[in-house]
């Protein structure tokens, strides 16, 4: 038997990414007991239909899943399904598609991004507005869909009425609404709602729904809430490289997290432990919050000293280009003892 050397230190978490904590122990269970003897491919699996159901629970009756690797891959097959060759998708100057993806939705899906200043995140109908009136003339790409993050790239939660809102102005400019969800659990831990008060309740067409940052090894599915709003999603997924053959343990994950309350609970710790991280760095001299804690992201201003004694020992990401804001991220896994380890360096010197 070939023995596996550890190459890191298992009881070291950092506040990089929610994607750097491993994998929850219940969705490993869920893959081991998934292995076993054979099942259809592509989806044609007991795994997928059990999770068809379950997306039927949690988002209506209409709600039908595809389950994709990742979260670039969910917002490249949904927004190529929902915008025409000659379309435009309108977005937060923020947003993970157009700052994180490597231009994969305009290169992909041959659309463009048409993107607004927004300082907490947060599209709203003026700003939609602001670039989408006049935009009809035939030298201007085609407004076609309104794409937001919930919660946001900058760690805050739209409420049902602002995504009510931005539904109604889309759906009366002909225009549809996609949410990309990478952390909607987040947003429903912090809304105290189930999932589809926010999304199919308030005229949300298509949501990618997270795993992968809620403790899955990889997967997210796209949930077409209005099958009217997508064209060929199956073909589109396909042809993107992101249906996979073995769709079992893509299902079987999904259904660990979402088949019960796992993945509001995960949620709400990490939650939990940003609120407590964010309570502690306001009490450090020379420290401010740069937006309100409402999921599991805390952006702080923090003085440079603070910040070169806390990268000795963790790792987190500059949020400016002077380093003089930082991003620190909690994760399912995040403990107490991790926060209040980071604070007391915090408060060192």
């Amino acid at each position: 038997m070939i023995g596996v050397v550890q190459l890191h230190d298992p009881d070291h978490r950092d506040f990089g990414s929610d994607n750097y904590a491993g994998v929850h122990p219940a969705v490993l269970t869920a893959l081991a007991e998934a292995n076993g003897g054979h099942q259809r491919g592509y989806g044609d699996d007991v795994y997928s239909a059990r999770l068809a159901q379950v997306l039927r629970e949690h988002f209506g009756a209409q709600a039908v899943g595809y389950p994709v690797f990742n979260g670039t891959g969910a917002n490249v097959v949904a927004l190529s399904a929902m915008t025409p060759r000659w379309g435009s998708v309108v977005v937060p100057s923020s947003a993970h598609v157009h700052t994180d993806e490597a231009g994969a939705p305009e290169r992909m899906a041959g659309l463009k991004l048409l993107t607004v200043e927004a300082p907490d995140g947060r599209l709203t109908p003026d700003l939609v507005a602001s670039v989408t009136a006049g935009g009809h003339d035939v030298h201007f790409p085609q407004p076609s869909v309104v794409a937001v993050a919930q919660a946001t790239e900058l760690g805050t939660v739209y409420t049902p009425d602002q995504l009510g809102a931005l539904a109604e102005q889309a759906h009366g400019l002909g225009l549809r609404l996609y949410v990309d969800g990478a952390r909607l659990a987040n947003a429903a831990a912090h809304l105290g709602l189930p999932l589809r008060a926010f999304t199919t309740d308030v005229g949300v067409d298509v949501v990618g729904l997270g795993g992968t940052k809620n403790g899955l090894m990889f997967g997210e599915v796209v949930v077409v809430l209005d099958p009217g709003a997508v064209d060929g999603l199956p073909y589109v997924r396909k042809m993107s490289a992101q249906l996979a053959s073995k769709s079992r343990f893509a299902a079987a994950q999904l259904l660990a997290l979402y088949d019960g309350d796992l993945w509001l609970d995960s949620a709400r710790h990490a939650n939990a432990m940003a609120r407590r991280l964010a309570a502690g760095l306001a009490e450090v001299p020379g420290a401010r919050l740069v937006h309100e804690v409402q999921a599991n992201a805390v952006f702080a201003a923090l003085p440079a000293a603070t910040v070169a004694r806390l990268r000795e020992r963790w790792a987190f990401y500059d949020w400016t280009p002077d380093g003089s804001q930082v991003r620190l991220m909690c994760a399912w896994d995040t403990t107490e003892q991790d926060v209040a380890d980071l604070l007391a360096v915090a408060r060192e010197g």
